[in-house]
């Protein structure tokens, strides 16, 4: 499952690693990640109930300086970063004039510049979008994609691990705080990098961004530490299913740029309503004050065995009602879950609808 064909997807700078440890990869969110490494049931129940390690390799980096940065991006991106501190992020969208979905970003607040996470695969036309935005600004935005990369650690166990392996603890912050921090116990081999807490599913873990040359080694030293507390890598095969089951879309899949805010159902997550005017808001307000979308994001539980493919449609009593955007398996218990999108009178909780190799019923 992915947005770019094998043979156009930006590889993983730790794939040899991948294949060497048995790794069947996969194009994910336009890039080369493992499918899984033999085992997506066991790789599932690692994040579950141990600690998983995850390739998070898909990313671009984006560095913005100047002083006029924080007006800069506070007009253009959903959330507000005007009010962010130092070692502060939130989660913002792009939008276009007519309020559709370009992309996701990550701001993150340093005292000499804000740092954007996004993806990868709209990396360059990203930098377009943004670029044309400043005019008579003194900003300067820096692609910094090639420098970085990121792991993480999540599940039950993460959070020791990291305090173990850093010296810090992930729970005494907020989601998408970050410190400076280092890894290994050698002293003059520790592997300098940004940890970042993620609470996915409601349970701390750790992104940790490093410079691209350490990832190898970053690699090895968070493999070690997760196979000693029972866990051990993970694929996309199961972090899908993982996320699916924690409710979390993705983007380029259960949203983009067919679809606004409120009918991806980011309006509570990606969204401040108080911060001022930024491209796209007065769409945003219409939806808000209108109270209602035509169609809407929804999770999925299907009948049997089978995965359904994305766009694979949902129909209502014969009447195409909507369609599923992403599904996968899932492990506790065994069942296929998935997302997609489903017309307003076709998706309240319950509502059975039908697809070619089934039923999908909308859930909570």
């Amino acid at each position: 499952m992915g947005m770019a064909s094998p043979g156009t997807a930006q590889n993983s700078p730790l794939a040899a690693t991948h294949l060497a440890a048995g790794a069947k990869m996969g194009v994910w969110l336009g890039c080369a990640l493992p499918d899984d490494f033999g085992n997506a049931a066991a790789e599932y129940r690692y994040a579950r109930e141990m600690v998983a390690l995850i390739d998070k390799n898909y990313r671009a980096y984006l560095s913005f300086t100047g002083p006029d940065r924080v007006r800069y991006l506070n007009a253009i991106l959903t959330n507000n970063i005007k009010d962010l501190r130092a070692g502060q992020g939130c989660v913002s969208l792009l939008l276009n004039p007519q309020g559709h979905i370009l992309a996701e970003i990550e701001t993150y607040a340093f005292a000499d510049r804000l740092f954007c996470v996004s993806y990868a695969m709209i990396r360059e036309r990203l930098i377009e979008w943004l670029d044309k935005y400043i005019i008579m600004d003194d900003v300067t935005l820096t692609d910094e994609t090639a420098r970085y990369g990121t792991l993480a650690l999540e599940g039950p166990k993460a959070a020791a691990i990291v305090q173990d392996l850093s010296g810090i603890d992930i729970t005494k912050f907020e989601d998408l705080t970050s410190r400076d921090g280092a890894v290994g116990s050698i002293p003059g081999r520790s592997i300098p990098c940004r940890i970042v807490k993620r609470s996915p599913g409601g349970v701390a873990g750790a992104e940790f961004v490093v410079e691209s040359e350490k990832l190898g080694e970053l690699w090895r030293i968070l493999s070690g530490s997760a196979g000693k507390n029972g866990g051990g890598p993970m694929g996309y095969t199961a972090l899908s299913g993982l996320r699916l089951a924690q409710g979390v879309p993705w983007f380029g899949y259960d949203f983009g740029e067919k679809q606004i805010p409120h009918e991806a159902g980011l309006q509570a997550s990606h969204i401040s309503y108080t911060k001022g005017c930024y491209t796209g808001q007065e769409i945003v307000e219409r939806v808000r004050s209108r109270g209602q979308v035509n169609r809407q994001r929804v999770l999925l539980a299907f009948s049997g065995d089978a995965v359904p493919e994305p766009e694979t449609l949902l129909t209502l009593e014969g009447k195409e009602v909507g369609h599923v955007t992403r599904a996968a398996r899932i492990w506790d218990p065994t069942r296929i879950i998935g997302m997609g999108y489903a017309r307003k009178e076709a998706n309240a909780p319950g509502t059975v609808l039908e697809w070619s190799g089934g039923t999908a019923t909308i859930v909570k």
